[in-house]
């Protein structure tokens, strides 16, 4: 079934005609270097456990924030090499230099972020002494960052016998063509987690330059064609696998798990700090001046409003990238229109059934409108601007159905904290994750919440099939000729894991350091009155109007009952531009007030729509030793601050916390929960 397809064939510059594109180059080993690597261990241990590897290093401790800068596209991975594991093995780079070139870590190596800037520092500081560097890890690796690794030439070797046998001092070789790994102090060989018959094609070739410009030529001369499945094909798919069955380059392609297919994008968006390598990536692959970038979109939201010359160079890439080009709002958003997950979405760039892989992890929010986003590293962008599609492993499908009442204060976050409390160390286990409303009551704002945090559940995507709730969003847009079929899931779906989770279990919930999964009902953490220095609401997780809004309510009506002024200092980031115009406008729910006033009255301060603390930027990022309760996605070690502690809860439980002290929700308060009074 075809549809109306907003997907471009690829535009060529003026002059430029398709004779004058080059030629594919040599195929796959070409250039594949075969020698026997060898090293040293470098082990990451745990310190609160002796002789266990550190499980769960995330890209935050690999790459910092602050280092994620490149002030030029020549000294691209300067800062990168310099900070990489800057606090958690400051001598890294030193050793590496001396030998210890095999990085040994336990499970969940490399989640998070999708910072290509962490694969790319680790292999530069290896290769700038004429070294190549290994990562041997156990289970369930960073699938971004492993995707990354493939993408850059970096080996990566799962292995849960390798990294358990290993010791300091230890001589091991790997053999680049067959992926076998020896520790030659133990004897032992291992055979690695084998890869996608894609992506071993991916690695022999040499990367993703050499395959873009294998493909480069073919995919300019191929128009997009999307194409639907008709309802007995559809019938056996899930919502994610039907729209990655539509997208499909090869139409003869099989979906189902573990196949590796090319898929056309809808929209492929970059930050201002991933956008510089995408950049790269796309100038190496098409020689920088052939095409018009495809399906493009940058958005100035993490390196802004900080005052750091090394940050203004970084963000001038993109601009002088955007006007070469002639990239234009609402595709180029410049500093203070918002974060870039509530930006686009806003702007009507989202919709549902699209293919939406993003330069940067909290993507997966697009779930939310029905739409597939996943997390890429920027070579992964870089190459999708080049050709119009990217390459996707498709996952093993969870399914997640939510049933029961809403109880007393719970939102979004709520659920998902919830969701990731009890998945434990194991999280998504990289599936797709599909829920189901079961009984239509949760509204997009509590769905991106969901959608967005399952970055750090660690899946491949989280979506919600679109449906009437989906639909009544974009006809308040004034978006009613939508693109796409309406979509469901098939009713012969398989599904790996099928599971519920009954609403009226959930209460308002607390996060504690250092993990999200580290959940507790806020009634309880507000018996121990721990204590904070600052209260943020805000982030591309908890920055929409209705966010706010909730907030909002539970402030106003504390106020009405006596309670004046937060206790603490309390900082508003909306997710968007636009919606911090909004909350300028009264609401009838204020009695007539608006959101930016009630804040305000309460010593809120209400800062551009930026990234911010969030990524452990700008002056209200923590220093050592402060604590913050937050509305973000992340509490890993120093995420918002090095040195600093986070915790996450809802904009509801913030907000009654800035004016308790304590953690605490809005009951502790003396509130009593009114669905009209403080629904959203």
């Amino acid at each position: 079934m075809r549809s109306m397809n907003p997907i471009e064939p690829a535009r060529l510059k003026p002059g430029v005609t398709l004779d004058r594109l080059p030629k594919p180059e040599a195929g796959a080993d070409a250039g594949f270097r075969t020698g026997v690597v060898r090293g040293k261990a470098l082990i990451f241990w745990d310190p609160k456990v002796p002789g266990k590897k550190l499980d769960a290093i995330d890209t935050d401790q690999i790459t910092p924030a602050a280092d994620c800068v490149s002030e030029s596209l020549e000294t691209l991975d300067e800062r990168w090499k310099a900070g990489s594991f800057r606090y958690l093995m400051p001598d890294f780079r030193a050793r590496v230099h001396r030998g210890e070139t095999f990085l040994i870590a336990g499970d969940r190596f490399a989640i998070g972020s999708s910072r290509e800037m962490s694969p790319a520092g680790l292999k530069g500081v290896a290769e700038e002494v004429g070294l190549e560097m290994v990562v041997v890890c156990g289970n369930n690796m960073g699938d971004i960052f492993r995707r990354n690794a493939f993408n850059l030439g970096l080996h990566v070797v799962q292995s849960p016998e390798a990294v358990a046998d290993a010791q300091e001092g230890d001589e091991l070789t790997f053999d680049p063509s067959s992926r076998r790994l020896t520790n030659v102090t133990r004897g032992k060989t291992y055979e690695p987690v084998p890869l996608a018959p894609k992506e071993e094609e991916i690695r022999r070739s040499g990367g993703i330059f050499a395959v873009g410009r294998r493909e480069f030529r073919a995919s300019v001369e191929t128009r997009p064609d999307i194409t639907w499945p008709d309802p007995a094909t559809a019938r056996r798919l899930t919502t994610t696998e039907q729209i990655l069955w539509a997208h499909r380059v090869d139409k003869n392609a099989e979906v189902r798990p573990g196949a590796t297919l090319r898929v056309y994008a809808d929209l492929l968006p970059a930050s201002d700090g991933t956008a510089p390598f995408s950049i790269h990536t796309f100038n190496q692959i098409t020689g920088g001046d052939r095409i018009w970038p495809r399906q493009i979109a940058i958005a100035n939201d993490h390196f802004v409003f900080t005052g750091v010359e090394a940050d203004d160079k970084q963000t001038s890439i993109g601009r002088e990238f955007a006007v070469r080009h002639g990239i234009e709002k609402p595709f180029y958003a410049t500093p203070g229109d918002g974060i870039f997950h509530f930006y686009f979405p806003e702007q009507g760039l989202v919709m549902p059934g699209m293919m939406i892989p993003g330069a940067d992890s909290h993507s997966r929010a697009y779930g939310a409108y029905g739409a597939i986003g996943i997390g890429v590293g920027s070579t992964t962008l870089g190459f999708g601007w080049s050709t119009g599609y990217v390459y996707a492993t498709v996952p093993q499908a969870r399914r997640v159905t939510f049933r029961g009442g809403l109880q007393p204060w719970v939102t979004g976050k709520d659920i998902v904290l919830e969701l990731l409390r009890r998945w434990g160390a194991k999280q998504s286990q990289g599936m797709s994750v599909e829920f189901v409303d079961g009984d239509r009551q949760l509204p997009i704002a509590y769905r991106n919440t969901i959608c967005n945090m399952m970055a750090e559940a660690e899946s491949w995507n989280g979506i919600f099939a679109p449906d009437d709730i989906t639909y009544s969003w974009f006809a308040a847009k004034g978006m009613k000729d939508l693109p796409y079929p309406r979509i469901a899931p098939g009713a012969e779906a398989p599904w790996a894991i099928d599971e519920a989770l009954a609403l009226s279990d959930i209460r308002p919930m607390i996060a504690k350091p250092f993990s999200p999964g580290n959940a507790f009902p806020a009634e309880e953490v507000a018996q121990e009155r721990i204590g904070f220095d600052k209260a943020m609401i805000g982030s591309c997780t908890n920055g929409s109007y209705d966010d706010l809004l909730s907030a909002a309510l539970v402030l106003k009506a504390a106020r009405d009952r006596g309670v004046k002024k937060a206790a603490k200092e309390f900082v508003i980031f909306p997710g968007s531009g636009g919606v911090k115009k909004q909350i300028e406008n009264s609401d009838p729910r204020l009695d007539g007030e608006s959101i930016a006033e009630v804040f305000r009255s309460v010593g809120g301060l209400i800062r551009q729509s930026w990234c911010g603390p969030c990524f452990g930027q700008g002056p209200d990022s923590l220093k050592k030793g402060e604590r913050a309760i937050t509305s973000f996605n992340r509490n890993w070690t120093n995420r918002m601050g090095v040195g600093g502690e986070g915790y996450l809860a809802s904009p509801s439980v913030v907000a009654a916390s800035a004016l308790l002290g304590y953690m605490g929700p809005p009951s502790e308060l003396g509130l009593h929960w009114d669905a009209e009074a403080f629904a959203v």
